[in-house]
């Protein structure tokens, strides 16, 4: 008989509780078990991405497999130097003392991934939290159900239940039984702001530390001195990647009005020379999640001007990489992120509408600005919050390591990526070591004149 949620999650909390996984060898171990299981799956993991999504091989090993890749062989390479107790000073008055600060498990974490990049937005978080040493339930997304399973049968092969376990099933029905009896000790998310907050609502009570990464509208804005042939093949690779399903894609462009005709006509050739003149027939372009998702896209169509693409294949879930010029700020497709293959365009003439019309959507998981000039640069990054992003580039910020990943405000809050996800998902324990053999009484009571003019003095 299956146990339950709450049966699962007291297994987990008795075997945190027994120190079991605290050892760095224990780490290691699991994390290299992890990353055999894995390549060991690596075609079929392909397959159902492919199957759930219309992936194609390249994006599917580029976005999905190597990242993982990376993150679990840099998390075995270092785990030994992020365990150690890290040395800090400690303030004169305070000796004869050391200080350091110490990592240790948060305990019971609840990682909860989302349907786009469905197998490396729930591995990449879960590589973080058995670095750190924790237990961990796994909730992947109803909505890519092939890579589901295939996540649930690696899992299951490669760990015991009350280290790590997968709970499957709708969102709206399986989180609230995660979430709202439990006290986990962490829980991230990656998926929608609606849903963010709802997961944040339901962690409160419970005093739940949460990580969201979320998305928003991320701008990609061209100034008048980009180098405009280069500048549209990054767009557009940024863009309709995965179908333009992804959260730190451009979701719409803000380009110079001198220079927006020439954007537009390399833009609709880099996508030609991407996708072939019917991308429905490219092997190098994907699909859309659902038809659910798949009919609110198509209700953007008909704003604006089309430049290129517009056609869509209801049963292919196919939607065409598509252009829309003559957008306003209160067209319905600017009032939300779009996470999908349609990029509408804006123009702009000065600095100042750039920053208006950004604001007008606070906090963005990421920005992309195009220029070769050093003070259009600063002025947009000094003036705009947003999580990350580039300069002359799109979504790759997200493939370093050494870059800690997330968002701010409405795009979500903390960061995870390398030494960044080890650190979320530990106590960072604060520690001080004292002498026994001098023992100053200053500042010990009863407290006197004198003693007062020697704090003043020296604290």
């Amino acid at each position: 008989m299956q146990p339950t949620i709450t049966e699962q999650f007291q297994q987990q909390r008795i075997y945190f509780d027994s120190g079991a996984t605290r050892t760095t060898l224990f780490r290691l171990k699991q994390l290299r078990a992890l990353k055999q299981t894995v390549k060991k799956h690596e075609e079929a993991l392909m397959e159902a991405l492919h199957q759930d999504l219309g992936k194609p091989a390249f994006e599917a090993y580029t976005a999905e497999l190597a990242l993982f890749y990376d993150e679990v062989s840099r998390s075995i390479s270092h785990l030994r130097s992020w365990v150690k107790p890290e040395k800090v000073s400690t303030p004169l008055v305070l000796e004869p003392s050391k200080s350091y600060i110490q990592p240790e498990p948060k305990g019971v974490v609840l990682i909860i991934g989302p349907w786009n990049y469905p197998f490396q937005l729930a591995m990449v978080p879960l590589i973080g939290a058995l670095a750190a040493g924790n237990c961990v339930m796994l909730k992947p997304s109803e909505q890519t159900p092939h890579t589901a399973a295939l996540i649930e049968t690696m899992i299951e092969s490669t760990f015991e239940p009350r280290y790590v376990t997968v709970v499957r099933g709708p969102g709206a029905e399986v989180g609230p039984k995660l979430i709202e009896p439990h006290r986990f000790d962490h829980i991230f998310f990656t998926g929608s702001t609606g849903v963010g907050k709802e997961i944040l609502a339901m962690a409160a009570p419970h005093l739940t530390p949460v990580t969201l990464e979320l998305g928003g509208k991320s701008p990609a804005i061209v100034a008048k001195d980009a180098n405009l042939e280069v500048t549209a093949r990054r767009i557009v690779w940024g863009k309709y990647y995965n179908a333009g399903q992804t959260c730190i894609a451009p979701d719409y462009l803000l380009v110079h009005q001198d220079v927006k005709e020439d954007l537009m006509h390399h833009m609709v050739e880099a996508i030609h020379a991407f996708y072939g003149p019917y991308p429905s027939r490219s092997d190098s372009y994907g699909r859309i999640v659902n038809r659910r998702h798949f009919d609110k896209l198509a209700g953007y169509l008909a704003e604006g001007t089309l430049v290129t693409g517009g056609e869509i294949d209801p049963a292919q879930l196919y939607m065409a990489p598509t252009i829309l010029d003559d957008i306003t700020l209160e067209d319905t497709i600017m009032q939300a992120e779009i996470f999908g293959p349609i990029l509408p365009v804006m123009t702009f003439n000065d600095l100042e509408e750039v920053m208006h019309i950004v604001r007008r959507h606070r906090h963005p998981l990421a920005l992309y600005l195009f220029t070769e000039n050093r003070r259009i640069e600063e002025q947009i990054i000094d003036a705009i919050e947003f999580g990350g992003g580039c300069i002359n580039n799109c979504i790759v910020h997200v493939a370093n390591p050494h870059l800690p990943f997330g968002g701010v405000g409405n795009s979500g809050m903390g960061r995870y990526h390398g030494e960044a996800s080890f650190q979320l998902f530990s106590n960072m324990k604060a520690m001080m070591r004292s002498s026994t053999l001098l023992d100053p009484s200053l500042r010990y009571a009863p407290y006197d004149e004198e003693k007062l003019k020697l704090a003043k003095k020296f604290l």
